[in-house]
């Protein structure tokens, strides 16, 4: 099967197009800068918000094929970031577009992925993908991607155009702790533990259902089968453990698997944050078979030593 992947310099892009390439797949990454994990991935650099980015694209694959699938990672993803500079989000939007835009000219199913962050700031002790609100929407973040999945859904009833979208949920593990390119949650307080500095936590009981970078890619692997397939069609799906934990808990996990003990700084929640999530996964397990496997004190264990074999650092403190 020939896979395109955008965003492929990323974490999960990154992860998916090894697994991709481990099982016999042709892969071929889309993203603006090199990717620092492997040399084994081949990719181009593309301007996905150009408005020629569908025809660029087109030219670029000239001599690889047309894809039999589309995975479209790529995105300004820093929530925070977008805050400060909203007009990002509209770039996202503008990525979108014009990859379904060479999908419609190409005939080619998309695999979208969207975000926890469509729900907005609701409390439900589960929430399912019914859920979605516009009116919910707490950042241009979240508004970008819910206009994303509006386009997707939008080239389906228009064009025809198969896909299913994905909302992600605080993926973690494995090429995720460039901390000087994207801050993210726990590859920061892991650095910060083992430098024995404090971590500041802004709302301590906020609940976030995080993922494993292998349950994640799992779960796009069996929709990329399906999709391909024809099995599964024209579906939104949450992607996540399905387990909610307030970021406390993170801290305490944390630390006790390192072995460090560290002062919590318990600060105000931020304005956009999201407080509460945990994903009802009942459409991906009926329609995927998804079954996440990696619990999170597991995956905080994997992402440890990972982290410290990558980085050559010393092994974790016993």
């Amino acid at each position: 099967m020939r896979i395109l992947i955008t965003g492929v310099s990323g974490q999960i892009g990154t992860n998916l197009a090894l697994r991709c390439l481990a099982e016999g797949h042709e892969v071929y990454g889309i993203d603006l800068r090199a990717n620092s994990w492997t040399t084994l991935i081949r990719q181009s650099h593309c301007d996905l918000t150009h408005p020629c980015a569908s025809t660029t694209l087109a030219q670029l694959l000239t001599s690889w094929g047309t894809p039999d699938i589309v995975v479209h990672l790529a995105a300004h993803a820093k929530v925070h970031q977008l805050v400060l500079e909203a007009h990002k989000a509209l770039e996202n939007i503008a990525m979108t577009q014009h990859i379904l835009e060479y999908c419609r000219i190409q005939n080619v199913p998309i695999i979208f992925s969207s975000s926890r962050e469509v729900y907005g700031n609701v409390y439900r002790p589960e929430t399912s993908e019914k859920d979605a609100d516009f009116t919910q929407i707490t950042s241009a973040y979240a508004a970008s991607k819910l206009s994303g999945e509006a386009l997707v859904y939008s080239y389906a009833r228009c064009y025809e155009l198969p896909y299913i979208v994905f909302r992600l949920s605080n993926v973690y593990g494995r090429f995720d702790n460039d901390l000087k390119r994207m801050e993210r949650v726990i590859p920061l307080f892991i650095q910060n533990i083992q430098h024995d500095k404090s971590l500041k936590v802004f709302g301590s009981n906020k609940v976030l259902d995080f993922t494993y970078i292998d349950d994640c890619i799992d779960g796009i692997m069996l929709g990329i089968d399906c999709l391909v397939t024809g099995r599964v069609r024209n579906e939104t799906i949450n992607l996540a453990r399905s387990e909610g934990h307030t970021l406390n808990q993170l801290c305490l996990h944390l630390t006790k698997t390192l072995n460090i003990e560290v002062e919590i700084e318990d600060l105000p929640m931020q304005t956009v944050a999201v407080y509460h999530y945990v994903a009802n996964l009942k459409r991906a397990r009926e329609l995927l078979g998804f079954a996440p496997k990696v619990s999170l004190p597991e995956g905080l264990h994997k992402a440890i030593i990972w982290s410290h074999e990558h980085l050559g650092k010393n092994h974790i403190r016993s």
